[in-house]
């Protein structure tokens, strides 16, 4: 018997599983078929790699490659918590050809343990994306924050295409030009010729956003104009592209301090 608690969350992708857990036990050495991403929460552990003797702490990015035999022993008395992603192999091939450029599918986690917060919160968002089924996250966030966090983990040498800024102007029109369209990544890379990750690398450049956060802002932009004309928050939110009415209002009280229901009684 485990002590502790653990739950396997169910994920909007296929091959894909998520689990959370909270737990002082000592895993002993074994393997995994998939590969694993995830974030430690709370304490810390101790753990013997393909890699290496690796520690890691709250805030830290935690990695295992497929067949890679490892175990897990808690440093403290009150265990650690973490959640973590395992994704089949072949759900992570498609990021890999985009990072590189199509010249392999296969890859490696580089770091079993690395101390970035950017990593953390790109990991932790795209967690929430795969695991809450009532979001209203689309497929956009999810390859997004895959790319990058892929982009992060997995050592690559490459450089800016030329076509990039061009590339990006394009994906930008087309979002301008309808955003509640329901978009993939796929089809606004494609438009300017450029890979998913050259695409989401550019615009975030360019813009300070990238393409999903972009199409959010657009999203929340339309909504609040139809809103101050007196439209229903139910009609706003599905007008705008937004899943449902709840989706709407997370994203627009945190954009902008107010909940939709407040800013219509205020612009009224």
């Amino acid at each position: 018997m485990i002590p502790g608690k653990f739950q396997i969350a169910r994920c909007g992708m296929k091959g894909v599983a998520a689990v959370s857990a909270d737990t002082s036990h000592a895993f002993g050495r074994h393997t995994h078929d998939q590969f694993g991403i995830g974030v430690i929460l709370r304490g810390a552990q101790q753990s013997t790699s393909g890699r290496g003797m690796v520690e890691a702490e709250a805030g830290d990015v935690i990695t295992v490659n497929p067949g890679e035999v490892h175990d897990g022993l808690p440093l403290g008395q009150k265990g650690r918590a973490w959640r973590m992603l395992y994704f089949d192999p072949a759900i992570i091939a498609s990021p890999v050809r985009e990072l590189t450029e199509g010249r392999t599918s296969s890859a490696e986690l580089s770091y079993p343990a690395i101390r970035e917060p950017a990593s953390a919160t790109c990991f932790l968002s795209l967690f929430r994306a795969m695991t809450d089924m009532e979001s209203g996250n689309s497929d956009i966030e999810v390859q997004e924050n895959l790319l990058l966090l892929l982009s992060r983990l997995i050592e690559r040498r490459d450089q800016e295409p030329l076509g990039a800024p061009i590339a990006v102007d394009l994906a930008r029109e087309r979002i301008n030009d309808d955003p509640t369209a329901p978009l993939s990544l796929r089809e606004l890379a494609a438009i300017g010729g450029i890979s998913q990750f050259q695409l989401v690398r550019g615009f975030s450049k360019v813009t300070g956003l990238t393409p999903h956060a972009y199409l959010v802002q657009r999203r929340l932009q339309l909504a609040r104009r139809m809103i101050a004309d007196g439209a229903a928050l139910t009609n706003a939110a599905l007008a705008s592209g937004f899943a449902d009415q709840s989706h709407m209002t997370r994203l627009f009280t945190r954009t902008y301090g107010i909940s939709p229901g407040l800013y219509a009684a205020a612009i009224r």
